[in-house]
């Protein structure tokens, strides 16, 4: 046995019978100082800052994500600190090294069939049924916030014009294009809603049965019910649709600024969260094909 591994021995019973911790927490511990101890060179005593930043960067580019990472730096740290206690180190050499931030979890889209088959199979004919079908046409076809669509009243839609007039984030208003079969399910829920709808100074365009406006929990409950009785094994709502707006679109145009546009996002980087496609490819490919993208170099300098 190696004095790594006995150290590695010693600190998983003192684990157990000391910190009293239960077998499965003990087993992670191993594992994590197994991991760091086919990494590292020196024996521990000898391992300094530098080395376990390297294995930090080494353990990032083998595809181990932020908060493993995060976690194995845990492990090293309370490993150290039982060797200093046992004098076998002297300083713990994991103190202030920080793992890699973790890429922000993205909503998984729907793919073109699932969309498909999800706005092409309404549950019937009825008032709700044609107002969940315009919901769903509006959240995926102009890539709406939940908050969105449930501030949406009666003038915010332009039926002539085939634009929807959204209110977003900070108070920013945008005119979204609305698609013709998003114009149809509207018409067809416009045509049922005052069958719902009692009080003369509701604005709301969506309403619920008592004709008051939607509350998110409503929409959102409305959309699950949509999910399974249509088919869907997918846990569905409302950000996934944005999202699977906002991946179609940008995988049919490689359009990034449009996206952006669409989207209601204050700066280009933002939108990228709403992908999984490269960014730095998408707007080179959009900077060398639009004219007025990018100014050549020397059009700012002054003349000779």
């Amino acid at each position: 046995m190696t004095d790594r591994q006995a150290a590695i021995d010693a600190f998983a019973r003192h684990l157990a019978s000391e910190r009293r911790l239960s077998p499965h927490t003990v087993k992670h511990y191993r594992r994590d100082l197994r991991t760091a101890a086919e990494v590292l060179r020196p024996d521990w005593p000898a391992v300094t800052a530098h080395d376990v930043r390297a294995l930090v960067a080494t353990l990032h580019r083998r595809g181990l994500g932020g908060r493993s990472i995060q976690r194995l730096l845990s492990s090293l740290r309370t490993f150290y600190g039982f060797l200093i206690r046992e004098g076998q180190a002297k300083d713990n050499p994991a103190l202030d090294v920080r793992a890699p931030k973790s890429g922000k979890r993205l909503p998984k889209a729907l793919d073109a069939d699932q969309t498909r088959h999800l706005l092409d199979n309404p549950d019937g004919d009825g008032p709700l049924a044609r107002r969940d079908q315009a919901m769903l046409e509006l959240l995926y076809g102009c890539g709406l916030r939940l908050a969105e669509l449930l501030s949406l009243d009666l003038d915010s839609v332009s039926a002539g014009s085939a634009e929807l007039v959204v209110t977003g984030k900070g108070n920013k208003t945008r005119v979204l294009p609305v698609g013709k079969p998003a114009l149809t399910a509207l018409r067809a829920w416009l045509q049922a809603r005052p069958g719902l709808v009692h009080d003369p100074d509701q604005r709301a365009l969506f309403v619920s049965q008592r004709g008051r406006r939607l509350s998110p929990s409503a929409v959102q409950q409305r959309l699950r019910r949509a999910a399974q009785t249509r088919g869907l094994d997918d846990h569905l709502h409302p950000h996934k649709l944005r999202h699977s707006f906002a991946t179609h679109v940008l995988e049919s145009s490689g359009d990034l600024r449009a996206v952006q546009e669409l989207l209601g996002h204050a700066n280009l980087a933002t939108t990228q969260v709403y992908t999984h496609l490269d960014f730095q490819h998408l707007a080179k490919i959009y900077d060398n094909a639009h004219p007025r993208a990018q100014r050549r170099r020397g059009d700012d300098d002054p003349a000779d």
